[in-house]
């Protein structure tokens, strides 16, 4: 059985002898003054109530324990349930409130009425009457002290129960606290994990980056090595043309030679003059 199961019906159970208490105190305060003992049952009608506000305070404690467990219950039906039965509780315990004002009315008037009985029994006279007053008088002294030990007893027993239910609490707490430590420690390791992965990435960026800017750098050296090399050909090329154009305008090289010297050709001698055809004289 789950422990929040588990507790709920333990408290069920605790609810029902606060009850059995409560009704029992009701039904002792209900007969106070219908024995014909009307000082005697007066003495002992603040023990009754005191004894029926105890219970009447653990009933409301049982209430206030089962609302946080009863959303803890690990079905919806069971959640259900248990709100009902929270509910429930709240009816019951407002009737039995209700049950102990009227019994307490139903035994004031009972006392009333055995007291003015013994009252005119007092006032008839004789000694009979003067031995019941005696009797009433040492009565009514030990009934008082015992009234009195029990009420520091009672107050001895709230103050107790008090401290055990801020003990309780208190421990709740600290459970509370340490279940959130151990949360936070969880998701300090997680996050610490993850704080590793991301110093290893950013370690391989950095490898990276720096490797990226020392190819670049190369690249680039490379990249103006070649174009400083393809600019002085282009100005050796234009300053050898400058100076074969210059030559051939002035005539001492031709453009059929610097052709031949392109082609490596070799440029053939040039051809004699013909001789010219014999003259005969025919005189």
């Amino acid at each position: 059985m789950d422990k929040v199961t588990q507790a709920v019906e333990n408290l069920k159970e605790e609810w029902n002898q606060a009850v059995a208490q409560l009704e029992g105190c009701i039904a002792a305060i209900e007969s106070c003054g219908k024995m014909g003992k009307g000082t005697e049952e007066a003495s002992s009608l603040p023990r009754l109530n005191g004894s029926a506000q105890d219970a009447l305070q653990l009933l409301n404690s049982l209430q206030c324990r089962l609302d946080p467990l009863a959303e803890q219950l690990p079905t919806f039906e069971e959640v259900q349930s248990g709100q009902a039965t929270l509910q429930s509780w709240k009816e019951q315990y407002q009737k039995l409130r209700m049950r102990l004002r009227n019994a307490n009315l139903q035994a004031n008037a009972n006392i009333k009425k055995a007291a003015q009985e013994e009252r005119e029994l007092l006032l008839g006279g004789g000694e009979e009457s003067t031995i019941r007053r005696r009797n009433l008088q040492t009565k009514a002294g030990m009934t008082s002290a015992a009234e009195s030990i029990t009420e520091s007893l009672r107050r001895s027993r709230q103050l107790m129960v008090q401290e055990v239910e801020r003990s309780a609490n208190t421990l709740a707490t600290f459970d509370e606290s340490t279940s959130v430590l151990r949360k936070a420690e969880g998701e300090y390791q997680g996050h610490r994990s993850l704080l590793m992965r991301t110093r290893g990435l950013l370690s391989s960026m950095q490898r990276q980056d720096v490797l990226d800017r020392i190819i670049l750098t190369i690249g680039f050296l490379i990249f103006s090595l070649a174009v400083l090399y393809v600019v002085s050909r282009r100005i050796g090329l234009l300053t050898l043309q400058r100076k074969l154009a210059d030559a051939i305008r002035s005539g001492s090289i031709s453009a059929e030679d610097v052709v031949a010297k392109v082609k490596n050709v070799p440029v053939p001698a040039p051809a004699a003059p013909a001789p010219a055809p014999p003259i005969y004289d025919e005189l």
